[in-house]
């Protein structure tokens, strides 16, 4: 298996965004690397995990995204590097620690990766991570390609301890999975010894508070320096000198360098790596001489804003284009037809096209996204459909199994973040005589439904909730939970066992089902209903596709379908979803390639037209 430590000092590789992020951080001497898994930022703890023991680095996958950067927060407090990594949504949960943590400062280099990801390509929002670096007062990074992602790591650490501040380096979905050369250093192992430092005042104590947050003023004062002189911050001219500029950062200068070159236009782009603090006297430089500026950036207008900011205090009359003279939204992802489209607007007066569409495009049918074939959630959820008649609110979480709320089950009435279906639930359950059946995964109930749960508890709320257990963290690749038996390596590892957690919060009604065993989870979850309680079902059977990877084979017999017996009742195709399963001119039939032999639905056919392939 290819890994990132391939690649002597001095030699070029070809890495994502992400990979040269983690061989970044493994030139940078770090000693301790921690993550929650999220895409699109998965691929850099896990990058490093397959490396781990072999360079000494401790790694872990975290319970969520706070714990994550508290226990780098150890590390770094006793002088050792330390990297955390998670999306952007990620840094939500992080936030608590991360606004009070550039009040207290850090000892050894700290780094917070933060992967956004405009046009939600696997997200609930798009949110701007940018804005962190502002409401905590910490530098921040962007990179523009993986030689970026790579180098920007290790200047990142430097401007850590420099600082005594952690730095965050902020990706988007585009950087984090772009696949380009880097050319690679040598891996360092951390050569420094722990150390704590009892003197120092790590407490924020309102008083002490006070006066780190007049250390932070300063430090930042320095940041400002360091980023009107960083050579993250550069010019680029095409063709000749020009009245005409674009300021730029991240993807965006990738698409503004294809289209000016692509057209070709004389103009300058001043692309922005080191953006928080900016470098307000080399953009004031730069806007002097400048007739027209178009500042390209995703999302949020924060760097046009600044740069018309700056403009106005200098007295310039440089035109400011963008987004608030109607040339960009800040919606989703750009593409080099979009940047294109106001390049050519702003510069050379054509109307902006409305759409570009390659005129070779072909109609490409719509594929919905579907479970896997076997997926023990599948199971679950038809099988609360039948106890239920579809007569529930049925609040759903973060993971493969929101897949629910869409056809065929449509089960997910609400969705908003990690941990949030048991606490609506509680809401709902407070304001509705409805049954409230909350759906939550494994991985996502230690990651934040615990809390929750236990106000449920204290609240005396009736409701059922289901936690589908799966023993994964499926969605992002299979890493390990505290559920989970073994850790990032493989290894054996205590598992926390769910039913003694929940029992632990004095639930007596804890019920354990095999979604596999279809006619008991529809009765379990039918009695449960009638006690009108708060009750747990643990839906626990193991991700098909580990279990298959696992056994090196498919778990059981594939099935078939007998034509004569079969009825077109549509049971397992507009009941259990299998994607195993076809319709095609009223014929119904099972891929053999695709049917992992779970015999799920030859319980479920009402006519037993379905059963084991001879």
């Amino acid at each position: 298996m290819r890994t990132i430590l391939q690649g002597k000092a001095g030699s070029d590789i070809l890495l994502l965004g992400n990979e040269a992020i983690a061989r970044g951080a493994l030139e940078s001497e770090i000693a301790i690397a921690t993550t929650y898994p999220g895409t699109p930022a998965s691929e850099i703890g896990d990058s490093i995990a397959r490396v781990a023991p072999d360079v000494g680095v401790y790694f872990e996958y975290s319970v969520n995204e706070k714990v994550a950067l508290e226990v780098a927060i150890g590390a770094s407090l006793a002088g050792l590097r330390a990297i955390t990594s998670m999306k952007h949504v990620g840094v939500n949960v992080a936030a608590d620690a991360l606004l009070s943590l550039s009040y207290m400062g850090i000892d050894g280099g700290l780094v917070l990766v933060t992967a956004d990801d405009p046009s939600c390509h696997s997200s609930q929002n798009e949110q701007d991570n940018r804005y962190y670096s502002r409401i905590a007062s910490l530098p921040l990074l962007e990179p523009s390609n993986p030689q970026e992602c790579y180098e920007m790591v290790k200047i990142a650490f430097e401007l850590s301890e420099k600082l005594s501040l952690p730095v965050i380096i902020r990706e988007t979905t585009r950087i984090a999975h772009m696949a380009g050369i880097v050319k690679v250093g040598e891996i360092k192992k951390n050569s420094r010894t722990g150390m704590f430092d009892r003197e120092r005042q790590y407490i924020l104590l309102p008083a002490v508070a006070r006066r780190k947050h007049a250390e932070l003023l300063q430090k930042m004062d320095v940041a400002r320096r360091i980023s009107e002189s960083s050579e993250l911050n550069k010019i680029f001219q095409i063709g000749k000198k020009s009245k005409w500029g674009i300021i730029t950062s991240s993807a965006g200068f990738n698409y503004a360098m294809e289209v000016c070159k692509d057209i070709p236009l004389d103009i300058e782009i001043l692309k922005i790596g080191f953006s928080h603090p900016l470098p307000e006297q080399k953009i004031a430089s730069f806007l002097k001489d400048k007739d027209k500026v178009l500042v390209v950036e995703e999302l949020e207008p924060l760097l046009e804003n600044d740069v018309r900011t700056i403009k106005e205090r200098e007295g310039l009359k440089t035109e400011i284009l963008g987004k608030a003279t109607g040339h960009f939204s800040a919606l989703y992802e750009y593409t080099p037809d979009i940047v294109q489209s106001a390049v050519e607007c702003v510069f050379l007066g054509k109307r902006p096209e409305a759409e570009r569409i390659p005129a070779s495009a072909p109609d490409l049918p719509v594929r919905p996204p579907i479970m896997c074939p076997g997926c023990p959630h599948s199971a679950t959820y038809y099988a609360v459909k039948i106890a239920t008649k579809g007569r529930a609110i049925f609040p759903n979480d973060i993971g493969c199994y929101s897949l629910g709320a869409v056809a065929p089950y449509k089960m997910g009435d609400t969705m908003l973040c990690m941990g949030s279906s048991i606490g609506i639930a509680e809401g709902l359950s407070k304001s509705l005589e409805d049954p409230i059946i909350a759906f939550i995964g494994d991985s996502t109930f230690y990651h934040g439904g615990m809390p929750a749960l236990a106000n449920a508890v204290h609240g005396g709320h009736k409701m059922m909730v289901i936690i589908l257990d799966n023993g994964t963290t499926a969605m992002t690749g299979h890493q390990p939970h505290p559920g989970s038996n073994v850790n990032a390596f493989g290894e054996s590892a205590p598992a926390l066992h769910l039913e003694k957690v929940i029992e632990g919060f004095g639930i007596d009604i804890v019920r354990v089902v095999d979604p596999y065993d279809f006619k008991n989870t529809v009765n379990a979850i039918t009695e449960e209903l009638e006690q009108k309680a708060l009750s747990i079902i643990i839906a626990r059977r193991a991700c098909a596709l580990l279990e298959m990877a696992e056994r090196g084979k498919i778990l059981g017999r594939r099935r078939t379908i007998d034509q004569e017996k079969c009825k077109k009742c549509g049971s397992c195709i507009d009941g259990l979803g299998c994607p195993a399963i076809s319709r095609q001119d009223n014929i119904y039939s099972i891929n053999e390639i695709l049917c992992i032999g779970c015999g799920v639905c030859n319980q479920i056919c009402p006519h037993s037209a379905i059963g084991v392939k001879k």
